[in-house]
C-alpha cells in the first residue's frame, strides 16, 4: 500500500508555481503579472518560497494521504 500523496501534492505545486507559467510574483513591469512566460532571478526565489509553505502546510500540519492498494 503506497502513499501517494506527498508526490501529488508535490507535482501540483510545482506545476502551478513554475514563474512565469500561470502568474510570476514579482513581474518584470508589474507586481503580478500573468501568462508572460519569462522569470527573473527573484521570482524564482519568491516563488521558492511559497512552495515551500504550501507543501509544508499540506504534507506537515494538515496530513494529506492518498493510499492506493
Amino acid at each position: 500500500m503506497a502513499d501517494w500523496g506527498p508526490v501529488v501534492i508535490a507535482v501540483v505545486l510545482f506545476v502551478l508555481l513554475t514563474p512565469g507559467l500561470l502568474f510570476q510574483l514579482p513581474g518584470n513591469n508589474r507586481v503580478v503579472e500573468f501568462g508572460n512566460m519569462q522569470t527573473s532571478g527573484i521570482s524564482i526565489l519568491i516563488h521558492t518560497i511559497i512552495y515551500f509553505g504550501l507543501i509544508t502546510i499540506f504534507l506537515i500540519a494538515i496530513g494529506v494521504h492518498i493510499s492506493t492498494g
